[in-house]
């Protein structure tokens, strides 16, 4: 299997889980044997498999609730490859679950067998996938459909069977933006690989690059650049489990990482105790740390730089865009603090009070 180049230009999940070679490690995590690509895209073709079978196909919503982990990287990215996934927040009480699966119309769940969730969720939707927690996770379908769902799946099985296209739904998130009721966002196939493959540019990402992925799984930021980014250029995802700044340095030290991503709370935790522990921070190898998501003050950006001795780049975008949209670039280009830096994909423009179209600078 080619890695990296011949992926560049990858227009679905699927297709970004093509971009290592067999034998590289996809998806780590501590004290567990890694995942290769090889068996990602064995996995993958198995879930999708499993899933037309029970009548779910392209396009159907399949919602996650499952705390952060390798099994749920591999669950979005494998679900993701032949479904629309919708990956909500494990501590939404069932009030909410009911209103997140009832508007998004989720087809199923996906929870952990042992997991907490699993009450609060008992008597929301019309199918249920369980995950195990082993690390050759397999899902296992179960469930039945809804009363008048038989035929339905029968004639899904026949229409939309396979791997994703381009064009088709993938992913699905609930914001609130400007408004205080959530609203729905969907992203189509090729929305989350665009943005994978311009976060990749813009970090220039390699197969040798190691992701420490501490954003929550459920976020359009830790789904898109804390996974299919490093995972478009072939890279690593070491997925250690919730943030826990107590153990992140530990974290950075053992999985080897060259970068992670994160909002500036997290940024500032893992600060505060390098700050206490300069040993511990130095020599770490980190070839640059990213924000996102919110404004990183500057003196934290400088004192991120000065502490583990590597540039720290801004991006911003919001989930309609499929999270980045602009971001400063890696030196030696000029960085800024409080910036939200240069285009980086999407068109962007800056209109005055009067809402005209301003020329470049």
């Amino acid at each position: 299997m080619v890695s990296g180049e011949a992926t560049a230009g990858a227009r679905t999940i699927h297709e970004i889980c093509a971009a290592g070679a067999d034998g590289a490690t996809a998806i780590a995590a501590p004290e567990r044997a890694p995942m290769t690509y090889a068996k990602l895209r064995e996995l993958a073709s198995h879930t999708v498999g499993a899933l037309n079978e029970i009548g779910i196909g392209r396009g159907d919503r399949v919602a996650l609730v499952l705390p952060n982990s390798p099994e749920t990287l591999a669950a979005f990215l494998t679900i993701g490859a032949g479904a629309s996934t919708a990956p909500l927040n494990p501590a939404y009480r069932h009030d909410e679950y009911a209103y997140y699966l009832s508007d998004l119309g989720a087809k199923a769940l996906v929870v952990r067998q042992d997991g907490g969730e699993e009450a609060g969720l008992a008597r929301v939707g019309r199918w249920r996938a369980t995950a195990s927690r082993s690390w050759s996770w397999s899902p296992t379908i179960t469930g039945r459909p809804a009363r008048s769902a038989s035929r339905a799946a029968r004639r899904v099985r026949r229409r939309s069977p396979g791997f994703a296209e381009s064009g088709e739904e993938a992913l699905v998130l609930h914001t609130s933006g400007t408004t205080s009721k959530p609203k729905i966002v969907p992203l189509l196939q090729q929305n989350v690989a665009a943005s994978a493959r311009n976060i990749r540019a813009v970090l220039q990402l390699s197969e040798r690059d190691i992701c420490l992925s501490i954003m929550p799984l459920f976020h359009i930021h830790g789904l898109i650049a804390g996974s299919l980014a490093p995972l478009a250029a072939g890279g690593q995802v070491t997925v250690p489990g919730p943030f826990n700044a107590l153990a992140m340095l530990r974290w950075l030290t053992e999985s080897g990482a060259t970068w992670y991503t994160g909002v500036p709370t997290m940024h500032q935790a893992l600060l505060d105790r390098a700050l206490k522990r300069p040993e511990a921070a130095q020599g770490l190898g980190l070839r640059f740390i990213r924000s996102s998501s919110a404004s990183l003050p500057s003196q934290t950006m400088q004192q991120l730089e000065d502490t583990f001795g590597c540039p720290v780049i801004e991006s911003y975008g919001m989930t309609e865009a499929a999270h980045q949209m602009t971001s400063n670039p890696l030196p030696p280009k000029a960085r800024k603090a409080g910036s939200v830096g240069i285009a980086a994909g999407p068109q962007v423009a800056i209109a005055d009070a009067g809402r005209q179209l301003r020329g470049a600078g």
